[in-house]
Order: structure tokens, then C-alpha cells, then sequence
């Protein structure tokens, strides 16, 4: 019940509209997760934590998509029309960069280097996905945006490869990270904007600055749109971010600011509230994560939408690219995308004047 009132209270400030947006926004395209089935093999063998069974759809299931991953999800996208008969549209929240472990571990683990995800794709095998990418930009079903410049919280694991950490290091053989990370802080590898101590704020700046122009060079246009890996975030990097072009801003809306040496910082968010930098923030609302069987997504991300249609709020629907890839599971690829057109085919049919949207669009909106 309390959950409940939270939910309904959460719908109340920020923007509002008498239209039907819906908005589906999906994380971590072109990061590393996890390598193959023999690598998540090889941690349990090795007894390299996975983490709560939550997290461990992640391990199982999620991987680089390949053009088979990509012709599946458009064909579900291109199924369904909008009221004005456009296709639903996935924000693709993603990275634009993985490490170069290579050129990490010929410098004995001292400094950091990084590749651009498109040559991680070429290593894996899957040099024909990018053009998928591009034909998802093409045909409005995919649309790149900002997730950082890797979904990696460098400063932190660099640190742990230096001092030797047994995981750590064994993950890094493997040329992966994903595994559930011990912190005395609980800093989690995945949460790159995370601050441990607060000179690393300085990296993370730089690194901002290094993934925006490097996601240009790759897609052509500049991002406009951030959500910050896992959620962490210290503000001050708003600044440089705004400056190389970020218009919105994703956040929480009650964000925990790490301050460093586990320090935080409270401070409260609504769709459509702008920061000092004249960035607007744009918080979610509903939920659709299908590779996690705790529930029945369909019905939890229906009543969601339902609920931020009654306080006259824009449905931003979070999910992730795990519910959509196949490279580890065909059956999670296919699970996925069914559920998917059980939710939209639901949607269109509920409320027939819908309109689907990109989260740039949501922004443009906020007046």
C-alpha cells in the first residue's frame, strides 16, 4: 500500500500533457557484459561472484547484439503504429567506448586506454552489426544516445588491477568486468559516474568529454540525451557535459549524489526541471525488464503507463538490452521480443491516440 502512494505521489510534479507519449528507452548497447557462455561458466567453476539472482540475468543473458538481434527487434517494432502511424522508436541509451585490455595490460595495468565499440564489435565477430545500427538511425526504430564513454567505473577497477585483486584480475583475463564487484564503498564496476574518492571526479569529466566526441565520430550527430550508468552521478559533471552538447539530462527522481569516500547528497527530481546549465531532466516511470522472471512485465509496465496517464504524465518506459539479446540464450531473445509485442500490441489497443517518441523529442516538448 505505501509502495502504492509513493507510485501516485512520484506522478505528481514536473511537466504535463493531455497527449498519450509513449517512450521506450533501453540501456548499455555497446558495452561488454558478458563474453560467452564458457567465460560464465569458467567464473562459476572459479567462484567469481555473480551477484543477486536479479543481477544474474545479466551474466546469463546479456552480450554485444548481433544483426540478428537487431533484425528480430525491429521486426516486433515495425508491427505496431501510433495514432500518427509512426513505428515505436527505442531511445538506445548506449556506450561509445569498451577498455583496450590489450594496451592495458602491455602497460602493466598504469594507465587506461579504451577502443570505440565498433572495433569490440569486429573482435567479437560481429563487424555486420554496426550497419544494423545505422539502418535503425535510417528507418527511426533505434536512435543512439549518450550512456557515458564505457559502462565502466575506471578509476575504480583500474585501482583494484593495480593492487591485484584476485576477481578482478581473473575477469580481466576473460576481458570482462561483469561480475558483482566487492567495494569498500559498494562501488559496483557498472556504475562508471560513481565516486570513490573525489579526484576521480576530474577522470570522469575527461571521460564525458573523450565519449561525446567520439559518439559523434561514430554516428554522426551529436548526442543530446544522458542517463548515467546504474545511476550515481555528481552533478558538477552537468557542466562539461552541457558543453559538448547535452540538452537533457536522465536522474532519478530521488537522487543519492556521490560526494566521494561515501559521502551523498540528496536532491529531488521532476520531469522538465532544469539544472543551472539549462539542461532539463527527464525521470522514468515505467519498467519493462522480461529477462527478469520476478514478475509478469506486461501487466506491471501496463499499470505503470496507466498510472502516469492519470497525473497527465508521459509514459518513459526503462529497459535494458539483456531483455533483447540472443547471443548467450535464443530463447531469451525470443521471450524478450514476444513480451514486447504483447506490450505494444496492449497499448495501441488501450489507448488508441498514442503517440511514440524518442526521449530528444520528450526534451523538446519541455517547456
Amino acid at each position: 500500500m505505501i509502495k502504492k502512494i509513493i507510485k501516485n505521489l512520484s506522478n505528481i510534479p514536473g511537466w504535463k500533457t493531455n497527449r498519450k507519449l509513449v517512450i521506450l528507452e533501453s540501456d548499455d548497447w555497446g558495452s561488454i557484459r558478458m563474453p560467452s557462455n564458457e567465460v560464465c561458466e569458467d567464473f562459476v567453476t572459479k567462484q567469481i561472484p555473480m551477484g543477486h539472482k536479479a543481477r544474474q540475468r545479466f551474466t546469463n543473458y546479456d552480450t554485444l547484439a548481433s544483426k540478428e538481434d537487431f533484425e528480430v527487434l525491429f521486426d516486433t517494432l515495425k508491427k505496431h503504429k501510433d495514432i500518427k502511424g509512426n513505428h515505436p522508436k527505442i531511445t538506445a541509451v548506449s556506450v561509445a567506448a569498451n577498455p583496450d585490455f590489450e594496451k592495458i595490460k602491455a602497460n602493466n595495468f598504469t594507465e587506461y586506454f579504451y577502443e570505440p565499440f565498433t572495433k569490440t564489435l569486429d573482435r567479437y565477430g560481429l563487424d555486420d552489426a554496426f550497419k544494423m545500427w545505422q539502418l535503425g538511425v535510417k528507418e527511426n526504430l533505434f536512435i543512439p544516445q549518450f550512456h557515458g564513454r564505457e559502462h565502466l567505473n575506471v578509476a575504480v577497477w583500474l585501482r583494484d588491477l593495480q593492487n591485484g585483486n584476485k576477481n578482478t584480475m581473473q575477469a580481466f583475463e576473460y576481458q570482462c568486468w561483469g561480475y558483482a564487484n566487492e567495494n569498500p564503498l559498494g562501488i559496483d564496476y557498472q556504475a562508471a559516474f560513481d565516486v570513490e574518492f573525489e579526484e576521480d571526479i576530474t577522470s570522469q569529466k575527461k571521460a564525458i568529454e573523450e565519449g561525446l566526441s567520439l559518439f559523434e565520430k561514430i554516428h554522426g550527430y551529436k548526442a543530446d540525451f544522458f542517463v548515467p550508468p546504474n545511476g550515481p552521478f555528481n552533478n558538477s559533471l552537468e557542466e562539461i557535459a552541457a558543453s559538448k552538447g547535452i540538452k537533457y539530462m536522465s536522474a532519478s527522481k530521488i537522487q543519492k549524489e556521490p560526494q566521494g569516500q561515501g559521502q551523498q547528497k540528496t536532491k529531488f527530481h521532476w520531469l522538465g526541471q532544469t539544472n543551472s546549465f539549462g539542461q532539463k531532466y527527464i525521470t522514468r516511470n515505467c519498467f519493462f525488464e522480461p529477462s527478469d522472471s520476478s514478475k509478469d512485465w506486461v501487466d506491471s509496465c501496463l499499470s505503470d503507463i496507466e498510472l502516469a496517464f492519470k497525473y497527465k504524465k508521459p509514459a518513459v518506459i526503462s529497459s535494458h538490452r539483456v531483455n533483447f539479446t540472443g547471443g548467450l540464450d535464443k530463447k531469451n531473445r525470443e521471450f524478450g521480443n514476444q513480451q514486447l509485442a504483447i506490450l505494444l500490441k496492449k497499448i495501441t489497443i488501450k489507448w488508441p491516440y498514442i503517440e511514440f517518441i524518442t526521449s530528444s523529442e520528450l526534451g523538446a516538448n519541455l517547456k
